[in-house]
């Protein structure tokens, strides 16, 4: 009689019926869907590819320049995303990151700016000619700071006074956002040097995002740190007992994540070449979008980055989608709604699911 138990040491037995499909591989099958369906209304209503390059003059089977765009308009956001997907799995939830991108752009962005432009002086300078012409590792360390600060005070509240997560992070969104609007009284910050230029040009914010993401893939799999962060989300009490210092460890949990909204800034206000206070709205919602989406749990314990990641490359898809097919921006924000309430229903039947047993 066949079996599919295999005997281990001792008594152990390992059946392989118990395997379960990796998650990742759902949220993949789920961005070839949207992607096949794209391509099957391009092709009814525009009689168009979506991603794939038709014409006789192209030597590449993909549409190269729509790819490009979309993991562009997902990359900054994306960096975000991997921070907050570490919050999540360690139980939190953090709703700073977008107004922390706003203040750290601004503040970054102030020194930044060259001297003379054109011949005359910058007349958008936000602290006055010392701060100008700096050399680009002083706006980059600027904003990491600022990030940086505003993580260990999140991470803090949330530690060591009890605060739940939500209204610590809220509290920063709202204080983060009065900062970058009071930094220059709400004007925009202009015409920043060549080097730091460089950092956003080009392709430079998707080898950011894709380096960020394959550090943290490994930081989280392979490292005490990423072991901690799971078993927090998973059972705080219980990682307490066995000694893990839960407290600091949530501390550093956020301030990684702050500090990867520095990093957003400095990309966001790199590529656009200037800073406004408006900068990063909602971007924290994306974020948490991207992470539900690519099958992290909002109650804790478990995720991953690759997971993270490709439900951000399901967000550009979704946006590009409809940029192709000319559809209004309002329904995009209807989709994504529906695809994050679902994302999140799943989530819930599968934790009851697990909960019931085989």
């Amino acid at each position: 009689m066949a079996t599919s138990n295999l005997h281990g040491v001792g008594d152990l037995t390992f059946d392989s019926s118990n395997r379960r499909w990796p998650n990742e591989m759902n949220v993949l099958l789920a961005l070839i869907l949207i992607i096949g369906i794209f391509e099957l209304l391009g092709h009814l209503m525009m009689g168009q590819s979506f991603l794939f390059d038709t014409s006789d003059r192209s030597t590449s089977i993909f549409n190269e320049q729509r790819l490009r765009i979309i993991i562009l308009q997902v990359s900054i956001v994306g960096i975000i995303a991997i921070g907050v997907t570490q919050v999540i799995i360690s139980g939190g939830i953090d709703l700073s990151s977008g107004s922390v991108v706003g203040a750290a752009a601004m503040i970054a962005m102030s020194f930044a700016q060259v001297a003379e432009v054109n011949g005359n002086a910058n007349p958008t300078l936000a602290l006055g000619p010392w701060a100008a012409d700096l050399p680009v590792l002083v706006p980059i360390a600027v904003a990491l700071l600022f990030g940086l600060l505003a993580g260990i005070i999140n991470g803090s509240l949330v530690a060591y006074t009890g605060i739940p997560p939500f209204i610590a992070t809220l509290g920063m969104m709202v204080t983060a956002r009065g900062i970058a609007k009071w930094w220059t009284a709400g004007r925009p910050i202009s015409f920043p040097t060549d080097g730091y230029r460089a950092v956003g040009d080009g392709l430079m914010p998707v080898i950011i995002f894709v380096t960020l993401a394959v550090l943290f893939h490994l930081v989280l799999r392979h490292t005490v740190y990423g072991k901690h962060t799971h078993a927090i989300g998973s059972n705080e009490d219980a990682a307490r007992m066995s000694g893990i210092k839960v407290g600091r460890h949530k501390v550093l949990v956020y301030t990684i994540a702050g500090m990867l909204a520095g990093v957003a800034a400095i990309v966001l206000s790199s590529k656009n070449l200037t800073a406004q206070a408006g900068m990063g709205v909602m971007y924290e919602l994306d974020a948490i979008a991207m992470a539900v989406i690519g099958g992290v749990s909002l109650s804790g314990g478990r995720g991953s980055i690759i997971g993270t990641v490709l439900g951000a490359l399901i967000f550009g898809v979704i946006i590009s989608g409809f940029t192709f097919l000319r559809l209004d921006a309002y329904y995009q924000e209807m989709v994504k709604g529906g695809i994050i309430v679902a994302a999140v229903v799943l989530d819930q039947w599968r934790q009851r699911r697990a909960a019931w047993g085989p």
